[in-house]
């Protein structure tokens, strides 16, 4: 059996789940892209999921796999970056239970992240506000509440799933 098999369980069982108690946002979006990354790898080398190894998934493998990301799926040099952390963190991983693959995993974590440009910030101007809060129907108890809800968004630049997260005792 590859160690690669093993340790991926482990650093998704142990590390993530049980050390990092990462959010099941953050292990789904890790698990996807080990799934996009396997597969990937599969197809390109011909070789089952189950049957690869550290050697399969070298820097140059890695690379690839992330100019694949760009070209061919069209992800965004944000998203590529998000699956080079997950990549990464899986690796750094694997550095302290592999230390006969230390050259190959140092090559791995070598793999930069791109430059991405900063989004520009941008406001509502006072009528886009004044049309945004005018718009639930204050007759309604559903419109009372959208407007008490954009109100809160607005003056406080909460994001949607922090003011859906809100409670009462919030």
């Amino acid at each position: 059996m590859s160690a690669l098999a093993p340790t991926l369980e482990a650093f998704f069982t142990q590390r993530l789940a049980a050390q990092l108690n990462a959010s099941p946002n953050t292990i789904a979006s890790y698990r996807d892209t080990f799934k996009l990354l396997l597969s990937y790898v599969a197809s390109t080398r011909g070789t089952a999921p189950s049957k690869l190894d550290f050697e399969d998934l070298d820097a140059k493998v890695i690379a690839n796999f992330l100019e694949h990301l760009e070209t061919q799926r069209g992800v965004s040099i944000s998203t590529r970056n998000a699956r080079l952390a997950a990549i990464h963190s899986m690796f750094r991983f694997a550095a302290v239970r592999h230390p006969e693959h230390a050259r190959l995993i140092s090559r791995v974590l070598d793999i930069p992240t791109k430059r991405t440009r900063p989004a520009a910030v941008t406001y509502l101007t006072r009528p886009e506000i004044e049309a945004l809060l005018g718009a639930p129907d204050p007759a309604k108890r559903l419109g009372r509440r959208d407007h008490a809800l954009l109100l809160v968004a607005i003056q406080t630049g909460l994001r949607v799933s922090e003011l859906t997260g809100l409670r009462r005792a919030d």
